[in-house]
């Protein structure tokens, strides 16, 4: 199972960037996906995610409004459309499969996780 998490960059307060993240076919069409991020010295925390058929998005309080996850199971492809990136959104972001057909919010919920892509938001 691979994941390839790219996309993510430098910029600046106000920007957008969109997360891409390129899945194994056999492991994604059928399973719900996430992405989560981590900051220096946190936790992982959940972003964003979406059942198998693009169904149901969930997202977290903090990015609710400003992010959008979507999925093409065509080419096994995750996004994250971040706008309005806040210096707070500075992070480590993960993309991962869920065990299940359904997103979620809780890391415990998924087995398989992406390399990360650093996304790196400046006052």
């Amino acid at each position: 199972v691979q994941l390839q998490a790219s996309g993510g960059g430098l910029v600046q307060a106000g920007d957008s960037l969109r997360l891409s993240c390129a899945a194994s076919r056999r492991t994604s069409s059928n399973n719900g996906m996430g992405w989560f991020r981590q900051a220096p010295g946190k936790e992982r925390e959940f972003v964003a995610a979406i059942n198998w058929n693009g169904g149901r998005p969930v997202y977290a309080d903090s990015v609710k409004g400003r992010f959008t996850i979507s999925r093409d199971n065509a080419k096994s492809m995750v996004y994250l459309q971040m706008n309005s990136l806040k210096p707070e959104d500075t992070a480590v972001y993960y993309c991962a499969v869920a065990r299940s057909a359904w997103g979620s919010t809780s890391r415990n919920d998924y087995h398989y996780w992406g390399q990360g892509t650093l996304v790196t938001v400046s006052s």
